[in-house]
This record gives structure tokens, sequence and C-alpha cells, in this order.
């Protein structure tokens, strides 16, 4: 149990943390960060308590059922390579807090920074700590998804939003790569559990799927950690904020790549595919970055591009093969994050307080900087690979490897020229990095005055700096133990010997250092000054990554163009005709190829009663003449579709379903209604403007469109009344009948379906529903009303006309009389349909009701008030957000669902009960009625929002009215 507990805190609590800050006040600075930080440092001293466990050899797991029947758990597994990688995540955390409660402007809204950073957190976390394939894929998407929100936190910047959404796309992308690969690999395995997984190297390498397998992780892998070809997306994300990109670029984001290769290392390297894809991506990709970063004049470009190249370094390690390659790459994994982050937070300090990050116009900062200046200067030495630092510690194992290969594969020949040549390049850029900023005359034309940061803003770069001379000068003591573990846990018992010594003698890779070190400074000396004149370099403009990204998506853009241009319609009427129509030739293509009609499906037609007859018989006619009157009598249309949707619901009632039947009638109400509302802001049809050709064509068409209509409801009306005219229930309905009572302590079985046996699906549904409203509401508010429905017509001043209305009132206003009873009326409903929702909820379980029919219930009261009264009067009165509603019941339905992990069953697993409750007696309560009421919430507040939207539109201004109107639109 204590184990438990300190396994969920570094991945639990900054999700609650994160939830937390959303709700601070947008000038809660101080407080998000002290909650940020201490959250943080809760998580790291947790690990540090549980680095006893994991150095004793087995992982420590805590795993719920998640989707049982998929043979998917949900298990937190921390082993040493975890344990690692969940302490860079949350230490230099931690750090990055600290440093960006200083960085960040009190102009900006800090909480809502923190809580994504918090969210990152918990998401990389997660992913470190995942021993289930599908979850790690899970949280491999979550973290893209955060660090979009991260790298577009300043959102007003156009180079921030472009630079957010090509790292989106293009990680994404590979996340669903990686997704469909570990599906793969788990369908090899038989399992998706990860102790498994590790356990099955020779079955999955001799296994058919085994290349399918490692493409597609490796596309997500390479995608990630900016790899070659994919490299592009990470200096674009560079218009992040600085702590973003410290964290992100250090630790997290980057090194989720990383994290993958070394994780599934021990069951896909050792192949000829692993080490050709691998090892060339990284050395492409080290060559390449490093050259780019030679070149660079913007401070965090230089970074950007050395990160590139550093993250190529690994990856190569990695598709050697070789256990001492992967000793050396996790040990550098380890060594870039203190001095890179470091490095960014420097960069960081130096444009907040010179007000640029040019090296072109920065110099001397040494002068008016020397703390900071020193601190960097460290820094980039161990970028380097300096001596007595702990980047000379990995370069030289990396050096060592590169010596050790040069035998067999293509590669191995120019392995060791290469290494020495990025090791060349490294010092090269590492050195421009200090000449340009901190020597040479003092600066001058600077936008602030340099100086420097306060104290807590320069700490965590102390600590970082810190850290590296420590590793750097005792790598046995400080870093010797953490790595042993983290590589027992990839490698296994047969762990290699490897020195983490200072000196291992005169040997080849020293020499090939040594070379790097005089090479990188002589060449800098002779061609420093060329190099600070140029604008880019060759191989970045013939192999410009970023702008193959933008020439793709706007190929993709005009390729869609030119399908909706040669496919596509602009009118409504013609779009739905090609929707319908595909859909009736699937179904007849379906049927036909599989050779399955009525009998064949278990389904008979049986010859309906009179009274049903004619009650189908009206609600087709409804139908019809709604389509019908749908050109000038819009109002007769929506009435009369109203009918047709009445017929439903009697139809349902017919047929003994009377918790479909209200749903029905509770849902036509509210359509309507909102229908209704939304008549008045459509612009006016006006006849007579067609040519007879354009009229006669236009009959055509409307004949055709009966025909599909008339064809595809009677196919669907056909298909529903054979379901529900079934003579005997199916097995599957007999089961569900059968246990709603004694497994979800129901007797509604529709509602009991809802919210227990298919919960996740229902939790899916209000996912999307939430996202259709606030889509809905996104496009009408740039949605400007016509001109012509914004006159001053009798309904409007109905609507605006005031409690205090004047003595002296117009006789155009009377009218306004005639509609106070009903106005009065519908006020007054206001709490007797509220106390109507609160009864269908309750009953839901057992009876008629439930969260859907409870929220679409309670909308109707706001669309009442709004009716009544209008927009300013019911906003006046009541605090409408329907933004929380939304977000709220979503928040209840999903803890619900995680609420049965901490009892021991699966998520969404309800629990009921019968207590005894004072005044009340024996009563039924079950745990589904809190996610019915995460449904109830969300539904009212999608609904809400939609209509909100619709009544705004009668407090904006019009849009300008077209010079002339086309005959075809008159039509």
């Amino acid at each position: 149990m204590p184990h438990t507990f300190l396994l969920l805190v570094p991945f639990g609590a900054p999700f609650v943390a994160s939830l937390m800050a959303i709700f601070l006040p947008s000038r809660a600075r101080n407080a998000a960060a002290g909650l940020a930080w201490l959250t943080s440092l809760a998580g790291l001293l947790c690990l540090v308590a549980l680095f006893p466990a994991v150095a004793s050899g087995e992982p420590v797991r805590w795993s719920m059922a998640w989707l049982p029947t998929l043979g998917v758990n949900f298990t937190l597994r921390l082993d040493g390579l975890a344990w690692l990688f969940a302490v860079m995540v949350q230490g230099i955390g931690a750090l990055v807090v600290l440093y960006a409660r200083y960085y960040m402007s009190a102009d900006d809204p800090v909480p809502r920074f923190f809580a994504f950073l918090l969210a990152f957190m918990g998401a990389m976390t997660g992913m470190v700590m995942a021993g289930d394939l599908i979850q790690l894929a899970v949280f491999w998407e979550l973290t893209s998804l955060f660090s979009f929100l991260l790298i577009g936190y300043w959102h007003h910047n156009a180079a921030a939003r472009d630079g957010a959404r090509m790292a989106l796309t293009v990680t994404a992308a590979g996340g669903l790569c990686l997704l469909a690969g570990v599906v793969v690999l788990g369908r090899i395995v038989g399992s998706f559990d990860l102790d498994v997984v590790l356990a099955s190297g020779d079955l999955i390498k001799n296994s058919p799927w085994y290349l399918t397998a490692l493409i597609l992780i490796l596309a997500g892998a390479l995608t990630k950690s900016a790899q070659f070809p994919f490299h592009f997306w990470l200096p674009r994300a560079m218009a992040a904020p600085t702590p973003v990109s410290a964290y992100l670029h250090s630790a997290t984001m980057v090194k989720a790549g990383v994290f993958l290769l070394i994780r599934l290392w021990p069951v896909l390297a050792g192949t000829d595919a692993w080490y050709v894809i691998v090892s060339t991506a990284g050395m492409a990709t080290l060559l390449f970055g490093a050259w780019s970063a030679v070149f660079q004049n913007d401070l965090k470009g230089l970074l950007a591009y050395s990160t590139i190249s550093h993250l190529g370094l690994i990856t190569l390690l990695l598709g050697l093969g070789s256990p001492l390659a992967a000793v050396a790459a996790i040990f550098h994994t380890v060594n870039h994050a203190t001095f890179k982050a470091s490095l960014f937070m420097a960069a960081g300090v130096i444009d907040h307080e010179t007000g640029t990050r040019d090296m072109r116009k920065l110099s001397g900062l040494r002068r008016s900087m020397p703390v900071t200046a020193a601190l960097a200067i460290v820094a980039a030495a161990a970028m380097a690979g300096v001596p007595l630092l702990n980047g000379f510690l990995s370069k030289e194992m990396f050096l060592a490897e590169a010596v050790a290969h040069t035998g067999g594969r293509h590669l191995n020949l120019a392995l060791p020229v290469l290494a020495t040549v990025a090791s060349l390049l490294s010092v090269l850029y590492s050195v421009r990095f200090i000449h340009q900023t901190f020597f040479g005359p003092p600066p001058v034309d600077l936008p602030k005055t340099p100086h420097e940061p306060a104290r807590w803003m320069r700490f965590p770069i102390e600590v970082l700096v810190g850290l590296c001379i420590i590793v750097g000068v005792l790598p046995a003591i400080t870093i010797g133990p953490i790595l042993a573990v983290a590589v027992r846990s990839v490698l296994g018992p047969d762990v290699p010997y490897y020195s983490l010594a200072l000196w291992h003698g005169f040997s080849l890779p020293l020499v090939m250092s040594m070379i790097a070190l005089v090479g990188g400074v002589t060449a800098y000396k002779l061609l420093g000054p060329r190099i600070n004149a140029s604008q880019r370099p060759w191989v970045v403009g013939r192999f410009n990554g970023a702008r193959a990204y933008d020439r793709a998506m706007r190929a993709f853009n005009n390729g869609a163009a030119w399908i909706v241009q040669r496919l596509g319609a602009a009118r409504q009427q013609a779009r739905l005709r090609a929707i319908i129509l595909t859909c009736l030739l699937a179904a007849v293509l379906a049927s036909g190829m599989a050779g399955l009609g009525f009998d064949e499906a278990g389904l008979t037609i049986q010859r309906p009663g009179l009274g049903f007859t004619l009650l189908w018989i009206i609600g087709g006619s409804c139908a019809i003449a709604a389509a019908w009157q749908a050109k000038y009598h819009r109002l007769a249309s929506v009435v009369l579709v109203g009918g047709a949707g009445l017929v439903s619901c009697l139809t349902f009632v017919w047929f003994s379903a009377p918790d479909l039947a209200t749903t029905q009638m509770l849902v036509e109400v509210v359509t309507t209604v909102l229908l209704l509302i939304g008549l008045r802001w459509l612009p006016k049809r006006l006849p007579g403007l067609a040519s007879p050709q354009q009229e006669a064509k236009a009959r055509r068409r409307r004949a055709s469109d009966l025909a599909i209509a008339i064809l595809a409801g009677a196919g669907v009306a056909l298909v529903a009344f054979a379901v529900m005219t079934r003579p005997s229930a199916s097995p599957l309905a007999r089961y569900f009948l059968d246990h709603a009572y004694s497994e979800g302590g129901g007797r509604n079985v529709v509602n009991v379906l809802l919210v227990d046996f298919r919960a996740f699906d229902t939790l899916g549904e209000i996912t999307v529903l939430g996202i259709v409203g606030l889509t809905i509401w996104a496009l009408l508010r740039r949605f400007r009303p016509a001109a012509d429905s914004l006159g001053h017509t009798e309904q409007k001043r109905i609507q605006d006309d005031s409690d205090d209305r004047r003595e002296d009132r117009k006789l155009g206003d009377t009218l306004s009389e005639t509609m106070l009873i009903p106005r009065v009326v519908m006020r007054w409903l206001f709490p007797f349909i509220v106390l109507l929702a609160l009864h269908l909820f309750l009953r839901g379980h057992d009876l008629p009701g439930g969260g859907f029919a409870a929220g679409v219930t309670l909308s109707i009261a706001f669309i009442l008030q709004y009716m009544a009264s209008g927009a300013r009067w019911v906003e006046e009165r009541l605090e409408i957000r329907p933004l929380v509603w939304i977000g709220g019941g979503l928040l209840i339905a999903a803890l619900s669902g995680v609420a049965s992990w901490l009892f021991g069953y699966p998520l969404l697993t309800s629990w009921f009960r019968y207590v005894d409750l004072p005044l009340i007696g024996k009563t039924p309560l079950a745990s589904a009625v809190v996610f019915d009421a995460g449904v109830a919430l969300l539904v009212v507040g999608a609904t809400v929002l939609m209509l909100v939207a619709i009544a705004h539109q009668s407090l904006r201004k019009s849009r300008p009215v077209p010079p002339v109107v086309a005959e075809e639109d008159a039509v």
C-alpha cells in the first residue's frame, strides 16, 4: 500500500493540480506557481522514496482493469529506466516552474500556463510509467496535445500558432503510427502487458509481422524525437515561451521518442532492419543538426538545432545494437537534459534582461551579467564535451563505441570519422555561442539595459550547472548507482562492463576527442567572421523540412479544394443528396454482396395494424408536407417536422418503449424551439427572381429529392419496424433484460445500458456532444445575421420590451400586451420545470427518465426564459456558464468511472446497494447516478451553449449586404 501511494502521486498529482490551476484567477501568479512547484516536488520526493524498491530489481507495479474484454489494463510500472525518466520529468519540471514564475509576464494568464504545464507533466509521467502498450500510446498522444497548448500559449503570435500546429501535426501523425504498431506488437505477443512483451523478444523478431510493427513504432519514435527527416518541427516550436522550450526539449517532449527506443530496445534491436533505419536516421540527424546549429543567429535556434543533433547521437547509439552503446545512450540522455535545460534557461534570461536573442546584437554580456555568463559558459562547455564536465564522459563513451564498430556494416566503416566531425561541429557552435554572447565589446542599442536577473530566476540554472560539474568530477558516486539500475532494467542481468572513470589512459577515443576540441576552436578562430556573416547554411537551404511541410500542407489544401470544386456543391441540399445516395448505395451493395435479407438477418416483416398504419401515414404526410413547404413557408415546415417527430414519439409508445418516447418528446421540443429561434436569422427567400427555365429545373430537382427521401425514409422505417416487431428478444437483448437489475441495480434496462453496460460508449458520446456544442458556439461567434432579419419587427419589440414600459406606449407596441400573460407563465414555469428535471433524473434508473432526459428538460427551462424575455433580461438575472456545465459534466462522468479503480474494479463499473435512510427508509443507491449526473450537466451545457450562441445574434451588427443577389440563390 505505501508503494501504491508513492507510485500514484507522481502520476496523478499533476492532473489534479492542473484542474485546480484552471479555476484560479488569471492574476493568481504566485498561487499557480506555488501549486505547480509543490506538485512537482511532491512527485520527486515520492520517486526518491521508491528508489530502494526499484533498485532491488523488480518493477513496482499498480494495475487496474481498464478494458478487460480487450485485454487492456491500466498499469503503472516503475523500473530503473522509468524511474530515471520520471525523475527528470519531475525534477527539471520543478526547476522550470520556479524559473517560469519570474520569466512569465504579469499580464499573461499565468494559471492557464501552469495548468497546461502540469497536465503535460502528468502525461509525460504516465507515458514513462505505462505498463501497457495501449496505455503508453494514449499518454503519448496526450503529450502531443498538451505540448500543442504549451507551444501555442502565446496564441496572439502567428509564429507560435504555426509552430504549435506543425508540432501537433507531425507528432500526432507519428502517434497514430505508434498506436498501429503497438497493436501489431500486441497481436504478435498475445498481450499488451509490457512485462509480457519485454519477455517475448525472440517471438517478436521471428514473426512475419516484425517489420511492419518495427516501421510503425519507429515512425512514432522518430517523429517525436525530431529525427531526420522529421526534424523540422522542433525549431518552429521555439516560438513557445522559453520555460516551455527548456522543459519540452531537454527532459520531456523530444525525449519521449528516445525513451520508446530504449524501452523496446531489448525486443526490437539486433536486426538488420533496426540497424539500417535507426542508425541511418541518427547519423543523418547528428550531422545535419550540428551543421545547422553552427549558422544560427538566434540563441534558441542554435540550441534547438543542437538538441536535434544530440538526439541524433542518442538515436545512433541505440541503432548500433550494442549493449555498451545502449548504456552510452542512456547516460547521454541524462547529461543532455541537464546542460540543455540550463542553456535554454540562460538564453531566456538573456532575452528577458536584454530584449533580444539575436547573437549579432549581443556581445560582452560577461561585464553586465557575470554570473549568468559563467553559468552559461560552463553549460555550453558541457555541451561541447570539455573534460571534467558530464558531457565529456558520455561523449567519450560515444567515441569509444564509434571505434568499436569499425568493421562489418556499411555505416561502421565511416563511423569514427563522422563521429569526430560531429563532435568538432558541436565544439564549434558551442564556442560561437560563448564568444558571440559574452565576449567582445559592450553591446549597443539593445531594447533593454542588460543586468542580472532575480536571484530565484537564476537558481534553477545554478542547480543544473552544478549537476553538470558534480557528475563530471564524481561520476561513479553521483550518477553511477542510478545509471546501473536504469541499465539493468533494459539489458537484464547480463550487463557488460563499463567504466565511469575520468581517465582511461591514452586511447583512440581520447585522441578523437582532443581533435574535436582543438579543431572546433580553430575552426571558429579561422571561420568565425564568415559564419557570423552567413544567413543560412547550404545544407539547410537544400533540405528545408519546414518548407517541404508547408508545401505538403498547401498541396493537401489545394487537393481538397479541387475535390470540393469538382465533386462538391455550394448548396446544402446537393450535399445532403450526395450523402443520402451514398448511404443508400452502401446499404444496397453491402446487403447484396453478403446476400443478407430480412430473413437471413432474423427479421420478419409483419402486417401492421390499421391504427398503426394510420399513425405512420400521418407522420409520413407531415414529413412530405414539411419538405414541400420548406421553400417559402419555413415556419409551417418546422411545425410539420415537429408533427413527424410526434408520430415517432407515439410509435415508441405503441411498442411499449416509454423511456425512448419521453426522450424523443423532450428532444423534439428543444430542437423545434431552437429551429424556430434560428429561423429569424435566416435571410429572406424572395420568389419571382428566377427564369422559367430555372423554375423548371428546380421543380425537377425537388421531384428527384422527394423520390430519394421516400426511398431512404421507407427503407429506414422498414428496418426499424422489423426490428421493433420481432416476436422474441435476441440473445443479446435477453442478456440485458436478465442482468440489468442483478448487475446494474436498475429496472430501466435502457438507462442501465447507457450508464453501466455501455458506459464507456456513453462517455465517448457525451464527449462528442460537448465538442459539437463548442463547435457550433465557435462558428456562430463569427456569424453575423442578415440585415433584413434585424429590422424593428414586432417580434423584436416584444423581446426587447422591458418590465418598466412607458405609459405613452405607441399603438404599434400594443401587441406586447398580448404576450404579457404567456411571458409571465413561462417565467413562473422555470422552478416547476427544474423540479420535473430533478424528478426524471432521480427515477431514471428504475423508471422512464435518466440523465439525458433530465438534461434536456432543464434545457427547456432556460429556453423558455430566453423566449419570454430575451437574452439581456435572462443573463442579467441568471449567471449561465454553459462552458462550466460542459466541463464539469464531463469531469464528473470521467471521475465517477475512475473511482471504481479505487475499489479494484474495472473502469466505469457501477456499485449499488440498498441503504436505510432516515425518514425515507430502504432506498436503492447506485454509483451510476453520479455518472448520470455528469451526462445531465453536459447535456444542459451543450444545449444552452447553442441557445446562447443563437440568442446573442440579436446583440450583434448585421453582415454587409451583397450588392447583387444571384438568381440561383433566389431559387
